[in-house]
């Protein structure tokens, strides 16, 4: 038959149930105990791990931000003397900015030797000064 709202309850030791003990639960208190020290400390480890990689990430950010400003100058630098350059007398400013140039009344002279020293013209570990690769006669 079905327990009704006539049928007591069943009592809590007839169940199994027993009461703690004062060293159970200092046991668990313990174990409790343990568990928040042992979270706290990976909570801190992990903590001051995290402030180093964020130390290391913003150095690197300063870096960067550093070489991308350089960049950035380069740019605008290459940038105004395009613009200079494909201006008008722009041709005449980049002439006037070659000193390499030679002027319209000179002759360029580009000098050759056919020798075949003259194609090695410091002497080598293999060549004494003033030989032409011939080996060094022995006494």
């Amino acid at each position: 038959m079905p327990p009704g709202p006539s049928t007591p309850n069943p009592a809590p030791a007839a169940t199994g149930i027993r009461p703690s003990t004062p060293h159970q639960e200092l046991t668990c208190s313990a174990i409790g105990l343990a568990l928040k020290v042992g979270l706290g400390l990976v909570a801190v480890v992990s903590l001051v791990r995290l402030a180093g990689a964020y130390q290391t990430r913003l150095e690197r950010h300063g870096e960067i931000s550093a070489v991308l400003n350089i960049q950035q100058a380069k740019l605008l630098k290459a940038q105004h003397r395009f613009d200079t350059l494909f201006a008008a007398g722009g041709e005449q400013k980049l002439i006037q900015e070659q000193d390499q140039w030679i002027a319209p009344n000179r002759l360029r002279v580009v000098w050759q030797q056919a020798d075949q020293a003259a194609q090695r013209p410091f002497p080598t570990v293999e060549q004494a000064p003033g030989t032409s690769g011939k080996p060094a006669a022995r006494p």
